[in-house]
């Protein structure tokens, strides 16, 4: 009999999704107006306990908007990191900012001890504002991305910001529904501790509109703007006058409609997420040359990817995702470093040294919130056959159909 095919991550759309996205279409309301957008726009601040939330088309323009609202343009510097997914950066320099590229630290987030070595040695301040030595431009914010669900060290990363006066806008577009249990910021959300937040909602992520995102901030000035450039800064509604450059950012009551039936699912997808995350680490525990990664401690995680580390002395991530992919379990490798991307390699990175070597180590395995119990037993099985039978010796790089039918997407 043919083994049945394991997907990375797909979306479980076990609720009232189709209840919520019928009453759209029997009351005709399926675009951008409609009750579900503000519903929705309420429940996700609700959650994470936001004083404010704007909906929009998807993590990437949610960044956009979050760099325009902060004040960012395109004489300034924006520190950014290197191993993440290009969305994070590419609306950098939509703006025309200088994007630096930032290492990760052991929790494949940004590294706050470079972070804070860059400021204070290849910086200077000069009117009240942090200036990169070599360019001459203004530092003037920081995109720090919680990867993979996994908090970055916000603690440290919030007392840098403070002390250079940085803007921080959290890329938690894979975090929603991870927070802090203890220290100075327990009880807090993954996109709530900065001065904005976005979250995505692709259909790869925890919770999926479609295709979405979600802009939050305790800010109420900037929560107004935010919602006035993605509705294409429309300053009168009736007779169509617009005070600046808008963008049609705005989400749909369909995809609105969607989000509201995830919502209400969260909690159980990210039980479902971590009773399946320690499967998979108590099994892999006794196979030798692989582990996989933990998060950052006080927190509780969402435990959005799995993120398991390859070649210690066993199989390499290419041979890892090959095998599997020959056993019809489908698998990635993590992103490859923006800084090495064509569009990116003039641009400055600063002392990129673990993203390289997590780059080339770590494969993500299946972790919809709908796996089950014996889909993972099946995976570390293969796991286990792959480093028995010695083919981690074989060299070579795998294939894109190896990682083919993936949803695009960080």
């Amino acid at each position: 009999m043919e083994e049945t095919f394991i997907p990375l991550s797909v979306p479980n759309l076990k609720g009232n999704e189709l209840n919520y996205v019928t009453r759209a279409v029997e009351t005709e309301w399926v675009s951008t107006g409609g009750p579900y957008v503000d519903e929705f726009e309420h429940a996700v601040a609700d959650y994470v306990h936001a004083k404010g939330a704007v909906s929009c088309q998807n993590g990437t323009s949610g960044i956009h908007t979050a760099l325009l609202v902060s004040g960012v343009t395109s004489d300034d510097v924006v520190l950014v990191p290197a191993l993440t997914f290009i969305a994070a950066v590419n609306p950098v320099a939509y703006i025309g900012a200088e994007p630096v590229f930032m290492d990760c630290d052991d929790s494949l987030c940004m590294d706050p001890e470079k972070v804070e070595r860059f400021c204070r040695e290849e910086c200077e301040t000069a009117d009240g504002h942090l200036i990169e030595k070599t360019s001459g431009r203004r530092v003037k914010a920081v995109v720090v991305v919680h990867v993979f669900g996994n908090m970055a060290d916000m603690e440290r990363l919030m007392q840098i910001a403070g002390k250079y006066g940085l803007t921080v806008i959290e890329d938690a577009t894979e975090a929603i529904g991870t927070f802090y249990e203890e220290g100075i910021y327990a009880g807090k959300y993954a996109g709530t501790i900065g001065d904005l937040g976005v979250y995505s909602f692709n259909g790869n992520k925890i919770i999926t509109t479609g295709g979405g995102g979600m802009i939050v901030s305790d800010n109420g000035e900037y929560v107004k703007r935010a919602k006035h450039l993605t509705t294409q800064a429309k300053s009168d509604e009736l007779y169509y006058t617009h005070d600046e450059i808008g963008y049609n950012y705005r989400m749909t009551n369909l995809q609105a409609a969607l989000g509201l039936a995830q919502l209400e699912q969260l909690e159980a997808f990210i039980a479902v997420k971590r009773e399946n995350y320690e499967r998979y680490r108590e099994a892999v525990a006794d196979i030798p040359g692989f582990r996989l990664m933990d998060v950052r401690e006080g927190t509780r995680s969402n435990r959005w990817f799995y993120a398991l580390y390859c070649g210690e002395g066993g199989p390499d991530r290419d041979t890892v995702i090959r095998y599997l992919s020959q056993h019809r379990v489908q698998s990635r490798p993590i992103w490859g470093l923006i800084c090495d991307q064509k569009p990116y390699r003039k641009a400055r990175r600063y002392q990129i040294e673990k993203a390289a070597d997590y780059q080339g180590h770590v494969v993500n395995l299946p972790c919809s919130s709908n796996l089950t119990p014996e889909e993972v037993c099946r995976v570390t099985e293969m796991l286990r056959q792959l480093t028995a039978s010695g083919a981690g010796q074989i060299p070579g790089e795998c294939s894109r159909s190896d990682v083919a039918g993936a949803e695009n997407g960080g």
